[in-house]
């Protein structure tokens, strides 16, 4: 008896395609604002806990209302910083191309020649994203007016994110 191999929902995702317009598809489809903002949501949850274990194990207490200033303590801030950069950066310039967020809503993070990041590629546009915040956000608010749902982060670092089948 032959076993048909399991498709559910259980199953992985597709191996990425390092081309942002595959042979037989006829459009790109782009990851809009929305899509994004409950990508980094989930990124934001996962980071959040990461850094409160850290907080936990260096004995800092994120939550002590009685005293708030506990919470700005510069080396946890600097922690916090290495390792959002890390994740972020490692995670789009690996062979999936997307952080856990992206995975979840299917989306990746691919050159602007469908190519897979690099290291120091996905590293530009983790920064590149500190400037999207700095001018209000209006960067990040630019993917939900350009025609290919480009981020200001995104033409910085020339890079697309796409929706996979």
């Amino acid at each position: 008896m032959a076993s048909v191999p399991d498709s559910g929902p259980a199953a992985p995702p597709p191996p990425p395609v390092w081309s942002a317009q595959a042979a037989g598809q006829a459009q790109v489809t782009y990851g809009g604002f929305w899509i994004r903002l409950v990508a980094y949501i989930i990124d934001a949850i996962v980071l959040s806990v990461v850094v409160g274990v850290i907080a936990a194990i260096m004995g800092v207490n994120l939550f002590n209302p009685e005293h708030p200033e506990a919470a700005y303590d510069p080396t946890l801030n600097l922690i916090s910083l290495v390792i959002s950069w890390l994740y972020f950066a490692l995670m789009e310039s690996s062979e999936r191309g997307a952080t856990l967020g992206k995975m979840a809503v299917g989306l990746r993070v691919v050159s602007s020649s469908g190519q897979r990041l690099s290291f120091l590629n996905a590293t530009g546009r983790y920064f590149a994203k500190l400037l999207s915040a700095l001018i209000l956000c209006i960067g990040f608010l630019m993917i939900a007016f350009t025609d290919r749902k480009r981020g200001l982060h995104d033409m910085i670092a020339g890079t697309l994110v796409v929706k996979y089948p």
